[in-house]
């Protein structure tokens, strides 16, 4: 499993790519971005739940 960390770069990298874009590309970059994001907060909040679910040292 990725680590909440690489969620979040994915959700950057997204979101930079946005920035370039116009119209139904950018909106789908962003809606991508949301999604890394949610992912990258469910990964944080299982580790405060279950540490040993970390296996990555996230």
């Amino acid at each position: 499993m990725k680590k909440a960390s690489e969620y979040r770069k994915h959700a950057e990298e997204c979101r930079h790519l946005a920035a370039s874009m116009e119209g139904e590309q950018r909106a789908q970059l962003l809606e991508m971005a949301v999604t890394w994001e949610r992912l990258a907060e469910e990964r944080s909040e299982l580790l405060r739940r279950r540490p040993a679910a970390d296996r990555s040292k996230d």
